[in-house]
Protein backbone atom coordinates (compact mmCIF):
# COMPACT_ATOMS: atom_id res chain seq x y z
CA UNK A 1 0.00 0.00 0.00
CA UNK A 2 2.54 2.86 -1.46
CA UNK A 3 4.94 1.87 1.21
CA UNK A 4 2.09 2.34 4.56
CA UNK A 5 2.59 -1.00 6.46
CA UNK A 6 -0.49 -2.49 7.25
CA UNK A 7 -1.55 -4.24 10.50
CA UNK A 8 -4.51 -5.34 12.25
CA UNK A 9 -5.10 -1.93 14.28
CA UNK A 10 -4.69 0.20 11.31
CA UNK A 11 -6.77 3.53 10.98
CA UNK A 12 -8.89 3.70 7.95
CA UNK A 13 -9.06 7.75 6.58
CA UNK A 14 -10.15 8.22 2.62
CA UNK A 15 -11.59 10.32 0.53
CA UNK A 16 -15.30 10.05 -0.82
CA UNK A 17 -15.83 11.54 -4.55
CA UNK A 18 -16.45 11.21 -8.62
CA UNK A 19 -13.84 11.17 -9.51
CA UNK A 20 -11.15 10.76 -7.49
CA UNK A 21 -8.28 9.13 -9.50
CA UNK A 22 -6.46 11.94 -10.32
CA UNK A 23 -5.87 13.09 -6.30
CA UNK A 24 -2.90 13.37 -5.03
CA UNK A 25 -4.85 13.53 -1.27
CA UNK A 26 -3.46 9.88 -0.65
CA UNK A 27 -0.09 10.14 -1.66
CA UNK A 28 0.48 13.43 1.02
CA UNK A 29 -1.40 11.75 3.73
CA UNK A 30 0.21 7.82 3.68
CA UNK A 31 3.62 10.05 3.33
CA UNK A 32 2.96 12.34 6.34
CA UNK A 33 1.67 8.80 8.05
CA UNK A 34 5.18 6.99 7.34
CA UNK A 35 6.65 10.16 8.62
CA UNK A 36 5.31 10.65 11.68
CA UNK A 37 5.13 6.49 12.37
CA UNK A 38 1.12 6.64 12.64
CA UNK A 39 -0.07 3.17 11.86
CA UNK A 40 -2.93 4.99 8.84
CA UNK A 41 -3.83 4.20 5.72
CA UNK A 42 -5.74 6.89 3.15
CA UNK A 43 -7.82 5.71 0.06
CA UNK A 44 -9.61 7.10 -2.72
CA UNK A 45 -13.01 5.70 -3.18
CA UNK A 46 -15.00 7.01 -6.20
CA UNK A 47 -18.93 7.15 -4.60
CA UNK A 48 -21.93 8.14 -6.67
CA UNK A 49 -24.37 10.81 -4.99
CA UNK A 50 -26.98 7.29 -5.78
CA UNK A 51 -23.90 5.47 -3.36
CA UNK A 52 -23.08 8.63 -0.60
CA UNK A 53 -25.29 7.28 2.23
CA UNK A 54 -24.59 3.92 1.97
CA UNK A 55 -20.67 4.08 1.70
CA UNK A 56 -20.57 7.19 4.95
CA UNK A 57 -22.73 4.10 6.50
CA UNK A 58 -20.13 1.90 6.26
CA UNK A 59 -17.32 4.26 7.18
CA UNK A 60 -19.26 4.88 10.32
CA UNK A 61 -20.11 0.97 11.27
CA UNK A 62 -15.60 0.21 10.16
CA UNK A 63 -14.75 3.09 12.61
CA UNK A 64 -12.69 5.23 10.08
CA UNK A 65 -10.97 7.80 11.86
CA UNK A 66 -12.30 9.81 9.45
CA UNK A 67 -12.22 11.56 5.72
CA UNK A 68 -12.71 14.15 3.08
CA UNK A 69 -15.54 14.85 0.44
CA UNK A 70 -15.07 16.38 -2.65
CA UNK A 71 -17.23 17.02 -5.26
CA UNK A 72 -20.00 16.07 -5.48
CA UNK A 73 -21.03 15.54 -2.01
CA UNK A 74 -19.94 18.28 0.15
CA UNK A 75 -23.25 19.71 1.12
CA UNK A 76 -24.87 16.49 1.23
CA UNK A 77 -21.85 16.05 3.99
CA UNK A 78 -23.08 19.27 5.26
CA UNK A 79 -26.15 17.46 6.03
CA UNK A 80 -25.48 14.36 7.32
CA UNK A 81 -23.03 15.36 10.22
CA UNK A 82 -24.21 15.32 13.55
CA UNK A 83 -21.39 18.70 14.68
CA UNK A 84 -20.48 20.98 12.10
CA UNK A 85 -17.52 24.01 12.81
CA UNK A 86 -17.94 27.68 12.82
CA UNK A 87 -16.74 28.01 9.07
CA UNK A 88 -19.05 24.79 7.95
CA UNK A 89 -22.50 26.42 9.01
CA UNK A 90 -21.06 29.80 7.13
CA UNK A 91 -20.54 27.61 3.91
CA UNK A 92 -22.93 25.42 4.38
CA UNK A 93 -20.78 22.47 2.74
CA UNK A 94 -18.09 19.62 4.44
CA UNK A 95 -15.05 18.52 3.09
CA UNK A 96 -13.34 16.86 6.64
CA UNK A 97 -15.12 14.71 8.82
CA UNK A 98 -13.89 13.41 11.90
CA UNK A 99 -15.30 10.12 13.79
CA UNK A 100 -15.81 9.51 17.20
CA UNK A 101 -18.22 6.66 18.73
CA UNK A 102 -20.26 7.45 15.59
CA UNK A 103 -20.76 10.60 16.29
CA UNK A 104 -19.05 13.15 12.94
CA UNK A 105 -17.86 16.68 13.39
CA UNK A 106 -17.82 18.02 10.02
CA UNK A 107 -15.26 20.85 8.92
CA UNK A 108 -14.03 23.17 5.73
CA UNK A 109 -10.70 22.99 5.49
CA UNK A 110 -11.00 24.83 2.24
CA UNK A 111 -11.36 28.37 3.04
CA UNK A 112 -8.01 27.66 5.66
CA UNK A 113 -5.68 26.15 2.86
CA UNK A 114 -7.22 29.27 0.75
CA UNK A 115 -5.71 31.80 3.78
CA UNK A 116 -2.60 29.08 4.48
CA UNK A 117 -1.38 29.86 0.85
CA UNK A 118 -1.78 33.63 1.12
CA UNK A 119 0.53 33.45 4.48
CA UNK A 120 2.74 30.83 2.48
CA UNK A 121 3.36 32.85 -0.39
CA UNK A 122 4.63 36.05 2.11
CA UNK A 123 1.74 38.15 1.99
CA UNK A 124 -0.44 39.56 4.61
CA UNK A 125 -4.21 40.84 3.37
CA UNK A 126 -6.13 40.97 6.83
CA UNK A 127 -7.30 44.33 7.12
CA UNK A 128 -7.54 44.50 3.18
CA UNK A 129 -10.29 43.98 0.50
CA UNK A 130 -11.09 41.07 -1.81
CA UNK A 131 -11.86 40.30 -4.84
CA UNK A 132 -13.27 37.16 -5.66
CA UNK A 133 -13.90 36.09 -9.38
CA UNK A 134 -16.79 33.25 -9.58
CA UNK A 135 -19.08 31.53 -7.36
CA UNK A 136 -19.47 27.51 -6.29
CA UNK A 137 -17.61 25.40 -3.39
CA UNK A 138 -14.46 27.17 -3.71
CA UNK A 139 -15.82 31.02 -3.54
CA UNK A 140 -17.52 30.05 -0.81
CA UNK A 141 -14.97 28.42 1.61
CA UNK A 142 -12.51 31.58 0.33
CA UNK A 143 -15.33 34.28 1.39
CA UNK A 144 -16.15 32.64 4.52
CA UNK A 145 -12.81 32.21 6.33
CA UNK A 146 -11.41 35.20 4.57
CA UNK A 147 -13.85 37.18 7.12
CA UNK A 148 -13.51 34.87 9.87
CA UNK A 149 -9.71 35.88 9.70
CA UNK A 150 -10.07 39.75 9.10
CA UNK A 151 -10.59 40.41 5.73
CA UNK A 152 -12.88 43.31 6.04
CA UNK A 153 -14.66 43.95 2.42
CA UNK A 154 -14.65 41.44 -0.34
CA UNK A 155 -16.46 41.67 -3.53
CA UNK A 156 -17.79 38.64 -5.41
CA UNK A 157 -17.59 39.25 -9.26
CA UNK A 158 -19.68 36.23 -11.11
CA UNK A 159 -22.14 35.04 -13.70
CA UNK A 160 -25.86 34.53 -12.36
CA UNK A 161 -25.87 31.16 -13.49
CA UNK A 162 -26.95 27.83 -11.18
CA UNK A 163 -24.39 28.50 -8.17
CA UNK A 164 -24.89 32.08 -8.00
CA UNK A 165 -28.40 31.73 -5.57
CA UNK A 166 -26.31 29.38 -2.99
CA UNK A 167 -23.25 31.63 -2.95
CA UNK A 168 -25.79 34.79 -2.22
CA UNK A 169 -27.04 32.28 1.45
CA UNK A 170 -23.52 32.37 1.72
CA UNK A 171 -22.56 36.01 1.71
CA UNK A 172 -26.13 36.63 4.05
CA UNK A 173 -24.26 34.32 6.53
CA UNK A 174 -21.18 35.30 6.43
CA UNK A 175 -22.42 39.43 6.13
CA UNK A 176 -24.70 38.66 9.42
CA UNK A 177 -22.20 36.37 11.01
CA UNK A 178 -18.67 38.80 10.79
CA UNK A 179 -17.64 42.10 10.30
CA UNK A 180 -16.68 41.58 6.56
CA UNK A 181 -18.92 43.39 4.34
CA UNK A 182 -19.26 41.49 1.03
CA UNK A 183 -21.56 42.42 -2.17
CA UNK A 184 -22.02 40.77 -5.10
CA UNK A 185 -21.71 42.17 -8.69
CA UNK A 186 -22.47 40.34 -12.19
CA UNK A 187 -19.46 39.76 -14.57
CA UNK A 188 -21.09 41.65 -17.33
CA UNK A 189 -20.57 44.82 -15.26
CA UNK A 190 -17.13 45.25 -16.24
CA UNK A 191 -17.38 48.86 -15.08
CA UNK A 192 -17.50 47.59 -11.24
CA UNK A 193 -15.15 44.36 -11.97
CA UNK A 194 -12.56 47.56 -13.06
CA UNK A 195 -13.49 49.61 -9.48
CA UNK A 196 -13.65 46.48 -7.47
CA UNK A 197 -9.82 45.41 -8.25
CA UNK A 198 -8.82 48.98 -8.37
CA UNK A 199 -9.91 48.96 -4.74
CA UNK A 200 -8.31 45.75 -3.87
CA UNK A 201 -5.08 44.36 -2.64
CA UNK A 202 -5.93 40.74 -3.96
CA UNK A 203 -7.52 39.13 -6.80
CA UNK A 204 -9.02 35.90 -6.53
CA UNK A 205 -10.06 33.20 -9.02
CA UNK A 206 -12.38 31.00 -7.96
CA UNK A 207 -13.49 29.83 -10.89
CA UNK A 208 -12.98 27.28 -13.01
CA UNK A 209 -12.07 29.13 -15.89
CA UNK A 210 -8.78 28.78 -17.33
CA UNK A 211 -8.64 24.89 -16.17
CA UNK A 212 -7.18 22.76 -18.31
CA UNK A 213 -7.65 22.16 -21.43
CA UNK A 214 -9.16 25.68 -21.81
CA UNK A 215 -5.97 27.62 -20.81
CA UNK A 216 -6.88 30.45 -23.14
CA UNK A 217 -10.03 31.13 -20.94
CA UNK A 218 -10.00 34.37 -18.36
CA UNK A 219 -13.10 36.24 -16.72
CA UNK A 220 -10.42 39.50 -16.61
CA UNK A 221 -10.65 40.78 -20.13
CA UNK A 222 -7.25 42.20 -20.29
CA UNK A 223 -4.03 43.89 -18.42
CA UNK A 224 -5.83 47.15 -18.22
CA UNK A 225 -7.69 45.85 -14.55
CA UNK A 226 -4.57 45.02 -12.82
CA UNK A 227 -2.28 47.27 -10.77
CA UNK A 228 1.26 46.74 -9.74
CA UNK A 229 0.21 46.49 -6.37
CA UNK A 230 -2.46 43.72 -6.71
CA UNK A 231 -1.58 40.34 -5.87
CA UNK A 232 -3.02 38.04 -8.46
CA UNK A 233 -4.07 34.18 -7.06
CA UNK A 234 -6.07 31.49 -8.77
CA UNK A 235 -7.36 28.52 -7.22
CA UNK A 236 -6.37 26.55 -9.99
CA UNK A 237 -3.19 24.58 -10.74
CA UNK A 238 -3.05 22.83 -14.08
CA UNK A 239 -2.20 24.31 -15.53
CA UNK A 240 -0.08 25.87 -13.20
CA UNK A 241 0.53 29.35 -14.44
CA UNK A 242 -3.40 30.03 -15.88
CA UNK A 243 -3.86 33.20 -18.41
CA UNK A 244 -4.97 35.21 -15.49
CA UNK A 245 -1.53 34.63 -14.09
CA UNK A 246 0.23 35.18 -16.97
CA UNK A 247 -1.30 38.33 -17.68
CA UNK A 248 -1.24 39.92 -14.14
CA UNK A 249 2.45 38.97 -14.33
CA UNK A 250 3.03 40.91 -17.89
CA UNK A 251 1.93 44.11 -15.66
CA UNK A 252 4.16 43.82 -12.51
CA UNK A 253 1.41 41.81 -10.26
CA UNK A 254 2.73 39.19 -7.42
CA UNK A 255 0.38 35.92 -8.26
CA UNK A 256 0.24 32.16 -7.15
CA UNK A 257 -1.73 29.27 -8.41
CA UNK A 258 -3.92 26.94 -5.95
CA UNK A 259 -1.55 24.42 -5.22
CA UNK A 260 -0.43 25.05 -2.03
CA UNK A 261 -4.15 25.65 -1.15
CA UNK A 262 -4.61 22.37 -2.02
CA UNK A 263 -1.80 21.19 0.24
CA UNK A 264 -2.84 23.41 3.07
CA UNK A 265 -6.35 22.05 3.34
CA UNK A 266 -5.34 18.74 3.79
CA UNK A 267 -2.68 19.67 5.88
CA UNK A 268 -5.46 20.95 8.67
CA UNK A 269 -7.31 17.53 7.89
CA UNK A 270 -4.44 15.68 8.34
CA UNK A 271 -4.08 17.57 12.57
CA UNK A 272 -7.97 17.25 12.58
CA UNK A 273 -7.77 13.20 12.66
CA UNK A 274 -4.27 12.99 14.02
CA UNK A 275 -3.20 15.95 16.22
CA UNK A 276 -0.11 15.93 14.36
CA UNK A 277 1.25 18.71 12.24
CA UNK A 278 1.10 16.89 8.44
CA UNK A 279 5.48 17.33 7.13
CA UNK A 280 4.47 20.40 4.49
CA UNK A 281 8.13 20.69 3.85
CA UNK A 282 8.37 17.18 2.77
CA UNK A 283 5.13 17.08 0.85
CA UNK A 284 5.84 20.15 -1.54
CA UNK A 285 8.93 18.55 -1.95
CA UNK A 286 8.12 15.26 -3.24
CA UNK A 287 4.41 15.88 -4.26
CA UNK A 288 4.53 19.56 -5.36
CA UNK A 289 7.59 20.41 -6.99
Amino acid sequence: MNGVPITGHTGLTCLLGSPVAHSVSPAMHNESFRYHGLDCVYLAFDVSPEEFETAVDGLIVMNARGWNCTMPHKRSMFERVDVKSQEAELIGAVNTVVQENGVLTGYNTDGKGYMRAVEDAGYDIIGKKMTILGTGGAAASIIAQAALDGVPEIDVIARKGHSWGETEKVVERVNAGTDCKICMYELADQVQMKKSIDDSAILVNASSVGMSPHEDSCLVPDQTFFHPELIVSDVIYNPRKTKLLRMAEDVGCNTFNGMYMLLYQGAYAFELWTGHEMPVGLVKEKYFS
